[in-house]
């Protein structure tokens, strides 16, 4: 892949990002209240700009412009002028954020559509410069039931928690959807949070402008944006995530102050109180109850009340309750409680849905002649 930056300096610079990304997270674990006041130049590094502009560069949306027309794939010599002027822009406090260029494509196994929001190459720079510079700090607070964009953690992660919980006495599931959740996050809740990690007034406001950097319809039309972060951005799952974890920290605190401990568990569920344990991934997420169906149940007003404040709502036709003897499907893969052939045990099961099958024959017949095998 030539991402036009010579091997030797293009090394040079990760190693430098790296080393700047360990101590950032590293000060952000020593002192969880700590707020980074000068992230500026570290964003403006020219070594961050040139992993940022590896990283767009490198990622598949290479070939899809922004509303200036401009591919990342078409861009030459980045290192002598592209990264060069855009610093310039940055380190002068010239640089603004462009609208996204909206695209509409179909939903997995749906005839609805959802929005993609194609920023330009120079602004997926700066939000990928954002992210290497942000991450590490938000990193070190987030939740270890959070497995969605983020590094080192994968869906088969989050699938085999899941598995665990619900193989012993977590059989009740509360699975939750969230309407329109990236469309729909305040904006100032979202920097309430931001601003709890990140004290530079610069890192700040370009971040807000980001977010309020508005879309370009398919028809052409100039829309503004007053909630939500874009879904194509290169910044937008980090932000989704530091909202989101609003969900982590409140079922992460209900367990460490009432089930931290067996014989809190216990004590519990001597009293006929349930114990919960969730698993995000993004703005999917599963709430596992040992407990009661009405216990289950009765998570639809808390988890409520627990997003409202970000401007979320669930979604009344697509949030349940159910048992894991039904079974139910998350992430690709669908989970169930069934007996073992040949034994008096039941054992919980992990397979592909028939949805992730279907968009697979769906994607082979594409490729493939019908005539072939």
């Amino acid at each position: 892949m030539n991402t036009g930056v010579p091997g030797p300096e293009a090394e040079l610079a990760e190693d430098r990002v790296l080393r700047i990304q360990t101590k950032l997270h590293q000060w952000a674990i020593d002192d969880p209240d700590r707020r980074f006041d000068d992230l500026w130049n570290l964003v403006c590094d020219p070594a961050v700009l040139v992993v940022a502009w590896r990283r767009v560069r490198g990622n598949r949306g290479k070939r899809s412009a922004g509303v200036d027309g401009v591919r990342p794939d078409a861009i030459e010599a980045p290192e002598a002028g592209f990264i060069a002027e855009l610093r310039a822009d940055l380190k002068a406090r010239r640089f603004t954020p462009m609208p996204v260029r909206e695209r509409m494509i179909p939903k997995p196994g749906a005839t609805k559509r959802r929005r993609l929001g194609i920023p330009t190459a120079r602004d997926r720079v700066v939000q990928a410069a954002l992210k290497l510079v942000l991450e590490p700090i938000f990193e070190a607070g987030f939740r270890p039931c959070s497995y969605g964009f983020r590094p080192k953690r994968r869906a088969h992660d989050a699938i085999a928690e899941i598995h665990q919980f619900t193989s012993r006495s977590y059989e009740w599931v509360f699975e939750a959807d969230i309407e329109a959740c990236f469309d729909q996050i305040s904006h100032p809740v979202l920097m309430d949070r931001v601003r709890r990690r990140v004290g530079d007034k610069r890192v700040l406001g370009l971040v807000k402008a980001f977010l309020r950097a508005g879309i370009l319809s398919e028809d052409g039309q100039a829309q503004a944006t007053v909630a939500g972060t874009p879904q194509g951005g290169v910044l937008s799952p980090l932000l989704a995530n530091v909202a989101l974890s609003v969900l982590d920290e409140h079922f992460t605190e209900h367990w460490q102050t009432n089930s931290g401990t067996d014989y809190q568990r216990t004590k519990r569920r001597r009293a006929g109180l349930p114990n919960y344990r969730i698993v995000r991934y993004a703005d999917d997420f599963v709430v596992m109850v040992s407990g009661s169906q009405a216990h289950a149940e009765a998570l639809r007003k808390e988890v409520a009340e627990v997003l409202a404040p970000m401007g979320l709502r669930l979604s009344e036709a697509k949030t349940k309750v159910c048992h894991v003897d039904e079974g139910f499907d998350f992430l690709g893969f669908h989970i169930q409680r069934r007996h073992k052939r040949g034994t008096d045990k039941h054992v919980v099961y992990t397979y592909p849905s028939k949805k992730a099958l279907a968009s697979i024959v769906g994607r082979v017949r594409a490729l493939t002649s019908r005539s072939s095998h």
